[in-house]
């Protein structure tokens, strides 16, 4: 990571983050798009839920998936407005923020949206 105030700062996003969102995303597709092949038996009442959700609200689902991704995007293109507006200019980074942001959502967007370049980090 770059020192704060820099015009390539970028910050991660925390593993469990990366972990939970993407095991989200992940089961959330799953269930939209291979809905006889979850086991929804062996996943307790995550499963049970899910079925139903399936058989009784499915294309509520499908469109959930989908308004899920456009607010990914959203979100993405809305780090860059930050990343111009904190004085992050060098390129690889302003491509980890998009990147970032558009895979894990808020869990990116609020480590940018909380950095001020005007604060020293020792």
């Amino acid at each position: 990571m770059v020192s704060a105030g820099s015009a390539s700062y970028f910050q991660r996003t925390g593993i469990v983050w990366m972990a939970v969102i993407s095991l989200s995303m992940g089961f959330f597709t799953w269930t939209v798009f291979w809905p006889t092949q979850v086991p929804y038996e062996q996943l307790g009442p995550l499963g049970s839920f899910a079925q139903f959700m399936v058989k009784n609200h499915y294309r509520a689902l499908y469109i959930g998936f989908w308004l899920a991704w456009a607010v990914h995007i959203c979100e993405a293109l809305y780090s860059l407005r930050v990343c111009s507006n904190k004085g992050i200019t060098d390129f690889g980074a302003r491509m980890q923020w998009l990147v970032q942001t558009f895979l894990f959502g808020m869990a990116s967007l609020r480590l940018l949206l909380r950095y001020n370049p005007g604060k020293k980090r020792r």
